[in-house]
């Protein structure tokens, strides 16, 4: 048997071979963690809409944002998937991304299956079943722009990277987090609150200026969160390197 096939089923070897504060195992784990927790979160916070007051009134989108609950959890996959990126390279983030779509579907398989099981108190049940039972059109809508922003995400981060080299982190931070949360938001917008009703019958949909207030507010507050988590990303890769 080889050293290496002896490793592996030996379980010494992997990526605390190094030891198990190995900064970039660590690293590793950690983001895929945040990752998949703020992915998680974000699906089962999709449900409820939030409205942040602006100081002055913007034109088209009003006094306020509207947006899912969602929107702060499902920003961190982005800062987590572009450190990833960075640390370790275009194909094990796309792992990582697809991976992690697949597993959207084992926490909706969960939650509907609690949803469907009988509950001893009704209240309760029915309490349950309006927090965290997933509107067919926001799922749908969700899972869409999911796939498409985040494989996005990871294309536009690395183009950039193939012809920059290790400079200029924060242009493609901020690129490819800004377009593909365009993407994420026109899509999720789009197919929510209007293609899901129309095509599935699911609600009523939107008028045009309603989705266009809709889209434009969350995606000024995702832009705003993608120029913040620019310092984060800086720290995050400068502690794994150095």
């Amino acid at each position: 048997m080889s050293s290496r096939a002896h490793t592996g089923t030996s379980g010494t070897d992997g990526p605390f071979a190094a030891g198990p504060l190995d900064r970039s195992a660590v690293a590793a784990v950690g983001l895929i963690t945040l990752f998949v927790v703020a992915l998680a979160t974000a699906q089962l916070t999709a449900a409820k809409v939030i409205a942040l007051p602006l100081p002055v009134a913007l034109p088209v989108v009003g006094a306020e944002i509207v947006l899912p609950g969602a929107a702060l959890a499902y920003a961190l996959t982005f800062l987590a998937s572009d450190c990833y990126a960075e640390l370790y390279g275009r194909r094990a983030t796309q792992v990582v991304v697809n991976v992690a779509f697949l597993a959207n579907f084992l926490v909706l398989a969960l939650v509907w299956s609690t949803l469907a099981a009988p509950g001893v108190n009704p209240e309760v049940a029915a309490a349950f079943d309006t927090a965290l039972g997933p509107a067919t059109n926001v799922v749908a809508g969700s899972l869409l722009a999911y796939l498409v922003s985040q494989n996005w995400d990871v294309f536009v981060f690395h183009a950039i990277r193939d012809r920059t080299g290790e400079r200029l982190l924060w242009l493609r931070n901020i690129a490819s987090t800004a377009s593909s949360q365009a993407l994420d938001t026109a899509i999720f917008v789009g197919v929510a609150f209007y293609a899901a009703p129309v095509l599935l019958g699911v609600g009523d949909p939107l008028p045009g200026s309603v989705l266009l207030a809709l889209g434009l507010g969350q995606y000024l507050l995702k832009f705003a969160i993608a120029l913040l988590d620019t310092p984060i990303v800086y720290l995050v890769v400068g502690a794994v390197r150095e």
